[in-house]
């Protein structure tokens, strides 16, 4: 396939999203987020309550996106092995053989990824950070592009690992999703009480790979750059930013991770919505997707019943957006970030 410009590249990812749409009802946003953490090259945790789909949405967008996928089903007796792969004795040859795990794929869907103990999560934060595998001395690295998609119940407390600190911040996004309202209810029930559809193939790894390279060509002006830098140094030092009633809330504030995870969601973000340059919408739309997960509050925050998106909704209305204004028929000015 040609390498896709900047309008056919949009044509693509909506053709994607419209394909997903066809049997996914009411996630649209769980949906979007996902193609926009698979277009910046980073990883994504979805967390909701049984049964809305989350599961479904994964692998139909891995149908759509095309390349190969796995379901990882995390239990609290898998070990390392189970998912990297390890050394088996054949006494036939007298050799040891590597037989690679389920992580070889472009899409790993890691189901109920909070039920798998420290040491599974500990080995998935290798491939996820490294994208190789080391077995019997020998590095073996992923297919490229390569992403993880995990999900977590947040209901249940029996059997389940809280994910630590370390391993949320290599998520690109965590998405909350909710239930369906009443009307999306209904369309699952007519469209699922039947046949359900099957999803068509759009897109192949080799032209995700060119949608992810067109995505690093997307201009984020310097107003737009400063802008999230102030969104995260406020979710560090409040007070300076007008927000001192934060400081007591907040143990630990956003890593770097967070600035530039928020600069490579938001080019992927403007690429479905069809430009070549990010606005300080983009910026806001993804804060809670990318900061959110990120932040350690206090035992006071969690006393008062005050959650990461109660936390970013302050942010955002203390810390003020640029007043960026392009005129659509001239490009934007000079890039801060390349």
């Amino acid at each position: 396939m040609p390498h896709p410009s900047d309008a056919g590249a949009t044509h693509l990812l909506r053709a994607a999203l419209h394909e997903v749409s066809t049997v996914i009802v009411g996630q649209d946003r769980m949906v979007e987020r996902t193609l926009v953490a698979l277009i910046a090259g980073g990883h994504c945790l979805i967390e909701g309550v049984p049964g809305i789909a989350k599961t479904l949405a994964v692998s139909t967008l891995a149908t759509v996106v095309g390349g190969t996928f796995n379901r990882i089903q995390f239990t609290p007796d898998l070990v390392p092995s189970d998912i990297i792969g390890t050394r088996v004795y054949h006494p036939s040859t007298e050799q040891f053989d590597i037989e690679l795990g389920p992580v070889f794929a472009n899409f790993v869907l890691a189901d109920e990824i909070n039920r798998a103990p420290a040491k599974v999560q500990s080995a998935l934060l290798e491939v996820m950070a490294e994208q190789q595998v080391s077995l019997g001395g020998t590095t073996h690295p992923l297919p490229d592009p390569f992403i993880v998609i995990a999900t977590q119940n947040p209901v249940e407390s029996e059997g389940v690992y809280p994910l630590p600190e370390a391993q949320r911040d290599r998520f690109l996004m965590k998405v909350l999703v909710t239930h369906p309202r009443a009307h999306e209810e209904f369309e699952i029930l007519r469209r699922m009480s039947t046949r359900p559809p099957t999803p068509t193939q759009i897109l192949d790894p080799l032209t995700l790979s060119e949608l992810q390279t067109e995505a690093h060509t997307v201009q984020v002006d310097q107003l737009v750059a400063d802008y999230i830098v102030r969104l995260v140094m406020a979710t560090r030092e409040p007070a300076e930013y007008g927000i001192p009633t934060l400081t007591p809330l907040i143990e630990v504030g956003a890593s770097p991770r967070a600035t530039l995870g928020l600069v490579s969601a938001a080019r992927a973000l403007a690429l479905i919505r069809g430009r070549t340059y990010v606005l300080p919408d983009d910026i806001a739309a993804l804060a809670h997707d990318v900061i959110a997960h990120r932040l350690i509050l206090t035992f006071d925050a969690l006393a008062q019943n005050i959650t990461p998106t109660n936390v970013i909704d302050q942010i955002l209305a203390a810390v003020p957006p640029p007043r960026v204004i392009w005129d659509e028929t001239t490009p934007p000015p000079a890039t801060a970030a390349r």
